[in-house]
């Protein structure tokens, strides 16, 4: 089976139009928030596709909300990030976001969100995940301050 080569990038490297996925690796009262799509019964980061006219941005906010029901929180620019699996390349944005409140899960593809205190084990996309989870989690232990708050 062929694994995703991803490499992570300098945040805003590449140009919003070749962008095409935004990915959201947040938390919730200190523990990381995951939720399982209806069709699946394993767990993921809320993410998904950068809609036409919409910037990364834009994205992982409206992606937050319909996956989670954050209703406030912060968001904080990570790294852009190329995906080549099959030989087909993609791009996408990483954020951070702290939630602070959420509210009833809208009526969307997510069944439910669940909290974990660690990496969960049973990932939708593991090769890609826990990559994007430890990249995280090394910028929020070094504290990088050249990261900015997106709000």
């Amino acid at each position: 089976m062929t694994k995703p080569i991803v490499n992570f990038l300098d945040p805003i490297s590449i140009p919003e139009e070749n962008l095409k996925y935004s990915i959201v690796c947040s938390k919730y009262q200190n523990t990381w928030v995951f939720v399982r799509h209806r069709m699946r019964e394993t767990w993921e980061m809320p993410a998904g596709h950068i809609e036409a006219n919409e910037t990364a941005l834009q994205a992982a906010r409206r992606e937050l909300y319909e996956e989670t029901g954050a209703k406030e929180f912060s968001l904080k620019l990570i790294a852009d990030y190329s995906c080549d699996w099959k030989g087909e390349i993609n791009y996408g944005r990483i954020f951070f976001a702290n939630i602070t409140y959420l509210a009833e899960l809208p009526k969307s593809e997510i069944a439910e969100i669940r909290f974990f205190k660690n990496l969960p084990e049973n990932l939708t996309y593991p090769d890609i995940q826990n990559l994007v989870f430890e990249e995280v989690n090394q910028i929020l232990i070094n504290n990088s301050n050249h990261y900015a708050n997106c709000i």
